[in-house]
């Protein structure tokens, strides 16, 4: 039986039968509402759980109307809505960002059932996104909220790590107004303190704003503990104790049944760790034996229920027990857990026992006790390491794996450690559990990583899993030194086939194709059938290698492959992956429908998890909305897409979406956005080494130049980088359509017999437009005929729309001609020229750059430039030495061609088309 131990963290504490009421501090509390946080921090013993339980039981027992009852409150009476508290108990399993984040989730889901689901999915992913990018997809659903909430955040010290602290300080920046932050903790945090009391958000309660003043002491020793103390004597222990609570409570504890109150007080001295020592044997010496073995050995337990104590005492259920009630003097049997029983009877005698439940099911000891049972258990002749054992088998019955793993290695039980680091088919690291098993890696001495093989890979891949890249080749050189000398078995050649899938996963990060594929060869040679993860997600690496080498048949067969094995067993991430990219070869073969059928599919099996992986399927149908020329759809999907691109480090995701948004930007006229962002995405590609994605950036960094005029820049990228269509682009606007046809030619065999269809099309399209500006009237209509039909079964629009009006006037002119030969294109014709509009419609930078249809002769450039330079008619005869009516006749013949009415018009275009150089 599983027990949910998940629960007890989120168990706000009973309010107690009996308790010293501190108005002052309640006080203080409600007016720390008006803050951000509120932060309780005073050493151990000092009841700061106590103090924010009581109040938050306070508030929910409030009736909801009270504020429309009374008017003009003081904003330090305000009151909130009974059920709007979370509460979260932290312990030192919490160390984890991914951990804690699950639990905070937890908690506030008790207010608001559905709050953060996708990001407890996302967490399932391996390696989960960044934790700053999940808590923001939290904020942002905390903020939609409608109420006002309290979260606290009880035993903080309890979380010793930078990435924890890193998380809630940006929480507390970003914190919604609706949310208020309680801390609850034993040492300040790690947060910017200073800063929140500079803004006047931070209400603090210290050690000297919670000990008890004598009139609270008196109260607690005689009304809550029973006791007859006189004035003196509380007087005395107040003093002795400086109103620390928790010496109060044992004090009184320890006093109970003794008749000289007087002399125990008087002999109550020493600092507080003697004073707990102390203290501790008299609780503990009034205790039956086998209450004392149970509470020392049971202390080894950040908490505990019937069952788990009877394991790790090494009990077998018992059948049923004779129980008294009390109230009717009677006394009956039932079935329960000896150790259940105790539990219950420590939890009446208020022996330092905190229940979790309501169930009372799951409780704690009071952590001050915990810690000094803990020491005495230590100091016994007691196999502690025992213990450990027995609770780690018995959470892994549970399926509570991290738990067992932590006492396994408190037990120092390194097979166990081992065997439960590599999970049951998924490796535990993988599930969020990184610090842990991190930590412990780190701790272990190498003749102890020699002996277990495995934990070497484990290391290598918890380092790469939490981004500690440098040292990863080091452990994995470490795992094959170790191999070579073990017998060759299966398990050895599992081993060798997880170094080469670990090799594999750091060359994609470095656009190491080759060795992406050889390393994904070897792992899937040596990886054992049965373990269908890593031989999984390394096909699929295997496909993505194959798709940057141009292999796209080989890319789709491991695609295919991986989707098949993953759905099978499950693996939805590998499943995911795999299918985008499927759609991404589908996309490539011009199957628009297809394609963004596929990527659609993508996007149901994340079922709107947070993971950014999802980017790749939005970009996808960005690209193929851009192609149907759905402009706001693609930008939806756009935006979409960034977001996910977001909550990954170290990749290229930002950098691809920068490079559609620019394409984006000049099909919407904005030629000087689509530079600015090139600008930033090339200078960023460079800082990270992103270099493959240089000449992506390159090619429409050329239209832009082409829209800008700027010709010589234009040709310089070409010169820089191997792009032969934005070569034959070049060459084009330099009135040079012989040059690019041949470029064309070559470029358009290479791509047949590589298969790439799409390619194959760009590079028809841009034939057609080149033959025509070089005369070849008859070779442009039948390759533009060709093109059209290969783009229609896809619906391809922007494909020539953004060839702008030179590809308008093809298409106008060759219709009909077209048609006779392809009468299914009529419908295809029309919406390719309903996108292009009018040509009055037409804004020049929705479209790259316009080549002539009919270039200019040399005499016609000489006149241009004389125009453009605001010369009269008059004046470029003179200049020219030629007659008015000659120089008329150019001005018609050069207005035509260029498609404009005037003068002014001619001057604008010529600089467009950078004829003016």
């Amino acid at each position: 039986m599983a027990f949910p131990i998940l629960a007890t963290k989120l168990y706000i504490p009973s309010p107690r039968s009996k308790v010293v009421l501190r108005p002052r501090l309640i006080a203080r509390l409600n007016e720390g509402l008006r803050h951000k946080v509120i932060l309780v921090s005073a050493p151990a013993g000092f009841g700061k759980t106590t103090l924010v339980s009581e109040w938050v039981n306070q508030k929910m027992k409030d009736e909801s109307g009270k504020m429309k009852e009374e008017e003009n409150l003081h904003p330090s009476s305000f009151i909130l809505h009974p059920s709007k508290v979370a509460w979260l108990s932290l312990d030192k399993g919490d160390g984890d960002p991914a951990s804690l984040l699950t639990y905070l989730i937890a908690a506030l889901q008790t207010l608001a059932p559905n709050l953060g689901q996708g990001v407890l999915s996302a967490l399932q992913a391996a390696p989960p996104p960044p934790t700053e990018s999940l808590l923001t997809t939290l904020l942002n659903e905390i903020a939609a909220l409608a109420f006002d909430f309290i979260l606290v955040l009880d035993d903080y010290q309890c979380v010793d790590a930078k990435a924890v602290d890193d998380a809630l300080a940006f929480l507390i920046e970003h914190l919604p107004p609706q949310m208020h932050l309680v801390i609850a903790t034993r040492e300040d945090p790690h947060l910017p303190l200073a800063q929140l009391r500079a803004r006047d958000q931070l209400t603090e309660l210290r050690a000297f704003d919670l000990r008890f003043t004598p009139s609270e002491a008196a109260e607690f020793l005689n009304q809550v503990m029973g006791l007859n103390l006189s004035a003196e004597d509380i007087a005395a222990l107040e003093t002795r104790t400086e109103g620390w609570i928790a010496g109060l409570q044992l004090a009184a504890i320890s006093m109970q049944g003794h008749k000289d109150a007087a002399g125990f007080i008087q002999s109550f001295t020493g600092s507080h760790r003697f004073v707990m020592d102390y203290l501790v044997e008299q609780v503990l010496q009034q205790q039956p034996e086998t209450i004392q073995t149970f509470l020392l050995h049971t202390s080894i337990l950040n908490r505990m229920c019937g069952p788990l104590c009877d394991a790790v005492l090494g009990k077998d259920e018992s059948g049923t027990l004779r129980v008294k009630d009390e109230k009717n003097s009677s006394s009956f049997t039932r079935s329960v857990h000896p150790s259940s029983f105790i539990l219950e009877s420590l939890e009446r005698a208020n022996l330092f026992i905190v229940p979790l439940d309501n169930e009372r099911r799951w409780y704690r000891y009071h952590h001050l006790f915990a810690e000094l049972l803990r020491q005495r258990l230590s100091q016994s002749a007691c196999d502690v390491a025992e213990l450990h054992t027995r609770a780690s088998e018995w959470y892994e019955d549970n399926d509570l794996e991290s738990e067992a793993f932590h006492h396994a290695t408190a037990a120092n039980d390194v097979a166990r450690a081992e065997r439960l680091i590599e999970g049951k088919g998924m490796p535990l690291h993988f599930r969020g559990v990184v610090a842990p098993v991190l930590t412990w890696l780190n701790a272990q001495p190498k003749h102890v990583l020699d002996a277990y093989p495995s934990l070497w890979t484990s290391y290598a891949s918890v380092l790469l899993v939490s981004g500690q890249g440098a040292t990863v080749e080091q452990k994995l050189q470490a795992a094959e030194a170790v191999l070579q000398n073990a017998e060759p078995n299966d398990k050895t050649r599992d081993l060798l086939g997880r170094v080469a899938a670990i090799r594999a996963t750091i060359a994609i990060n470095h656009y190491q194709v080759e060795t992406v594929i050889a390393q994904s060869r070897r792992a899937l040679e040596y990886l054992h059938p049965n373990n269908l993860a890593f031989r999984t997600f390394t096909i699929w690496k295997l496909g993505y290698a194959y798709h940057l080498q141009g292999d796209r048949a080989a890319a789709r067969q491991a695609y295919t492959e991986a989707i098949a094995i993953s759905q099978t067993t499950k693996n939805t991430i590998t499943t995911i992956a795999a299918t985008i990219g499927l759609a991404l070869i589908q996309e490539t073969e011009n199957q628009l429908d297809v394609a963004a059928e596929t990527y659609r599919r993508a996007l149901q099996l994340l079922d709107d998890q947070p993971l950014p992986i999802a980017f790749g399927a939005h970009l996808g149908l960005a690209r193929i909305a851009y192609e149907w020329n759905d402009l706001p759809t693609a930008e939806h999907h756009y935006q979409q897409g960034v977001q996910f691109a977001r909550l990954a480090e170290d990749t290229d995701r930002s950098i691809i979406g920068e490079i559609f948004l620019a394409r984006l930007k000049l099909a919407q006229g904005d030629v000087n956005g689509a530079a600015t962002i090139l600008a930033q995405t090339e200078q960023k590609a460079r800082q990270n080494n992103f270099s493959p994605r240089l000449p992506e950036i390159a090619a429409v960094q050329l239209q832009v130049r082409l829209k800008q005029a700027n010709l010589p820049a234009a040709a310089e990228l070409t010169r820089q980088f191997d792009l032969p269509l934005s070569r034959a682009r070049v060459l084009i606007a330099q009135n040079d359509p012989s040059a690019a046809l041949a470029v064309l030619e070559s470029y358009r065999k290479q791509v047949e017999a590589k298969k790439w269809q799409d390619e194959q099309l760009k590079a028809m399209v841009l034939q057609a437009v080149a033959h025509y500006a070089n005369g070849e009237k008859a070779k442009s209509a039948q390759v533009l005929g060709d093109a059209l039909t290969l783009g229609e079964p896809g619906g391809l629009i922007r494909l020539f729309v953004d060839e702008g009006e030179p590809m308008r006037l093809l298409i106008s002119d060759f219709r009909f001609s077209i048609l006779k030969t392809a009468p299914h294109l009529s419908t295809y014709l029309d919406r390719l020229l309903a996108a292009f509009g009018t040509p009055n419609d037409l804004h020049p930078s929705s479209f790259i750059l316009h080549p002539l249809v009919e270039p200019l002769s040399q005499r016609e450039l000489e006149v241009l430039r004389l125009i453009a330079q605001g010369l009269s008619n008059r004046e470029i005869g003179e200049r020219l030495f030629l007659a008015l009516s000659t120089v008329k006749g150019h001005s018609r013949i050069i207005f035509d061609k260029l498609q404009v009415h005037n003068r002014t018009e001619a001057a604008a275009r010529a600089r467009e088309l950078g004829l003016l150089q």
